[in-house]
């Protein structure tokens, strides 16, 4: 039998070291391969949202890993969901966000959900998503959205310390509010790492692991 193939599709190469190491930890003989194009994310952010144009090019990425011989298709931004749901329906093998199993977990966990995100543009869909979730599971969720506000230009202009303290805050400020925290962006789990376990007074999900673990049990 022919080992399948795992299709990454990122919006920054930073991702491409984490989930292959991800990889070797969850999918052992799984091949993979990496489309990154992070003009998409400077766009979103520039735009303030994901415009139609830049939809199209997610669908396109996620057709191009289809013809490029993905069993399963994972894209890994959380900001342009809307377009990872419209490029699944248009695939003929599945299509991923890095969100939803995470999303599915808090839901499972407590009904008052806590989505944190140093970017505006990902906060909102992260929690439209657990909005969603928490629906189709017929459960009744009270989301708690937190903008840390500053710290992803921090982190862009070098001083991931600055970030990593912003977050950090921002965290145990949350947790004094919610059953549980998901993390709207990978990039913010390290934070959670440096955290004690006496400070992580609830849960927090980070996407990356959780996606990869769901896959395992699905497809793999």
């Amino acid at each position: 039998m022919t080992a399948k193939t795992l299709g990454f599709v990122h919006t920054s190469a930073t991702l491409v070291p984490l989930f292959q190491q991800l990889t070797s930890e969850y999918l052992t003989g799984v091949e993979t391969f990496n489309i990154v194009d992070d003009s998409l994310i400077k766009d979103v952010i520039k735009k303030g949202k994901l415009m139609p144009n830049t939809a199209a090019r997610v669908v396109n990425h996620v057709k191009a890993a289809e013809e490029a011989g993905a069993d399963v298709i994972l894209v890994t931004c959380s900001s342009i969901g809307v377009a990872i749901e419209t490029a699944a329906t248009l695939s003929s093998v599945p299509v991923i966000r890095v969100d939803q199993a995470m999303a599915d977990e808090a839901v499972q966990i407590s009904e008052k959900i806590g989505v944190i995100a140093t970017l505006p543009t990902t906060l909102e869909p992260t929690s439209d998503l657990v909005r969603r979730r928490a629906l189709a599971a017929g459960k009744n969720v009270t989301i708690v959205s937190k903008l840390c506000e500053g710290a992803f230009e921090a982190l862009m202009s070098g001083d991931a310390a600055k970030h990593d303290e912003m977050v950090a805050k921002a965290l145990k400020e949350l947790m004094q509010e919610v059953g549980v925290i998901v993390l709207a962006q990978a990039s913010m789990a390290r934070v959670v790492d440096g955290l004690t376990d006496a400070e992580k007074v609830v849960p927090i999900l980070a996407s990356p692991a959780i996606a990869m673990k769901k896959l395992a049990e699905i497809y793999f």
